[in-house]
């Protein structure tokens, strides 16, 4: 009996933009502020979660 498995990575999710061949973002949710500290001053970026093309989360939903 053959089974069929589905890749639930994120290189296989709606919500992934691929950036580099083994790197993307994850834009499932808002992006998320980050604070740091750069010449005694605090600066805040806003980005999306940067994930390895074969991390997974339980948000995944099947790409087209």
């Amino acid at each position: 009996m053959k089974t069929k498995t589905t890749t639930r990575a994120c290189e296989a999710c709606a919500y992934w933009n691929k950036l580099e061949d083994d790197h993307g973002e994850c834009r499932r949710h808002a992006p998320q502020t980050i604070a740091f500290e750069v010449d005694d001053e605090v600066k805040f970026e806003s980005m999306f979660p940067v994930t390895a093309a074969e991390d997974w989360c339980g948000d995944f939903t099947k790409a087209d």
